[in-house]
């Protein structure tokens, strides 16, 4: 499918965004530029590292995406989430993948914050929420303890869920327990178990273990695997951002193991079964070039789901589209949030609970 945004933007529009985009990055940057200007003839002088306080990067980049940082505790696990919008609007969550963060979303979020209500959370043991050592990591006790979080937060009904690579897993799973709950369900690059399966890292995911970060340099492989054309990021703030992968890389093998335990407890055809019970209406979206999960799956999940729209497939996008094209990404979920929010849900009128699946 052609690489273009929806409806009638025009590619002056277009440019005018990556204008906006660009200079907005350039603004967030400022305190980071500032240090390496300042700092730079001393840093050569005395051999010392070049700095950036990366974390106020984030946190003005979560400012500009219409975003505030919170926490919530529920039970054992301390939740880390952004949220913006106005609450009298109807809410969207938004689900990172593995190895990642709410922050994968903030360029989508900015779209989206003028007129939805948006939360993000970072996942059981991901970014900077806090779960206990012997925490289950397994995606049914993730996504149990997900719904626990969104009725903690008071968003159930009606929600708009969208999930990437693991976190589309999550909230198929989550859409298919809660479908008298789910208003809508957006898949990008989703894994899962799925017959029309090619890669490696699908057939058997203990080969995700190669694109962990567990040591300097480890960051530039990885990109080029989950992306076609990694966009540029000053080597000062990549090598923040490798720090906090290597932090993170022994949590990052756990839930590894237990996508590779799900993959043995799954067939696709018990997965298809599951699947079945999502009622939501379905946006799916693909990069062509997907190395970790084949773009044939999008034609997969629209020949199994109940309500899928045609599947959007970008052309020069690998596994991260939210990164490489947030554009057009934003664009098209507005648009398909905007049709299905007069849409009924067929159960609405049913008793609410929790749909059992067999495994």
């Amino acid at each position: 499918m052609p690489s273009l945004l929806l409806g009638t933007l025009c590619m002056s529009e277009l440019a005018h965004k990556k204008i906006l985009h660009f200079l907005n990055s350039i603004l967030l940057s400022l305190t980071a530029i500032g240090v390496l200007f300042l700092g730079s003839h001393n840093n050569a002088a005395a051999g010392t590292p070049e700095y950036v306080d990366y974390l106020k990067i984030v946190q003005e980049e979560r400012a500009w995406a219409g975003l505030t940082s919170k926490t919530l505790r529920v039970g054992d696990v301390i939740w880390s989430y952004s949220e913006g919008g106005s609450k009298d609007k109807p809410t969207v969550l938004l689900i990172h993948g593995l190895a990642s963060s709410r922050d994968t979303w903030n360029d989508i979020a900015q779209s989206l914050t003028p007129y939805y209500h948006v939360i993000i959370p970072d996942l059981p043991s991901a970014g900077s929420t806090q779960v206990p050592a012997n925490f289950d990591l397994s995606v049914p006790n993730v996504t149990e303890q997900l719904r626990r979080f969104i009725e903690a937060a008071h968003i159930q009904d009606n929600l708009n869920i969208a999930g990437h690579s693991l976190g589309g897993t999550i909230a198929m799973f989550y859409a298919s327990q809660y479908p008298f709950d789910t208003k809508s369900l957006f898949l990008m690059s989703t894994g899962g178990i799925f017959k029309s399966t090619n890669t490696n890292y699908l057939r058997n995911p203990i080969y995700l273990k190669q694109l962990l970060i567990t040591q300097k340099g480890d960051l530039d492989f990885v990109m080029k695997k989950v992306m076609f054309n990694p966009p540029f990021t000053a080597r000062v703030i990549k090598d923040e951002q490798e720090k906090l992968f290597i932090a993170k890389s022994q949590d990052t093998a756990k839930i590894i193991n237990q996508i590779d335990a799900l993959n043995r407890l799954y067939t696709p055809s018990t997965f298809t079964t599951m699947l079945k019970n999502i009622e939501a209406p379905t946006m799916i979206l693909w990069g062509e070039q997907d190395q970790i999960v084949n773009a044939d799956v999008a034609n997969e999940l629209k020949s199994v789901l109940k309500r899928p729209e045609t599947p959007i497939i970008l052309q020069r996008v690998g596994h991260m589209p939210l990164l490489e094209a947030p554009e057009r990404v934003a664009d098209h979920y507005l648009s398909f949030l905007n049709k299905v929010q007069p849409l009924q849900n067929p159960l609405s009128d049913q008793t609410h609970g929790q749909i059992e699946f067999k495994k």
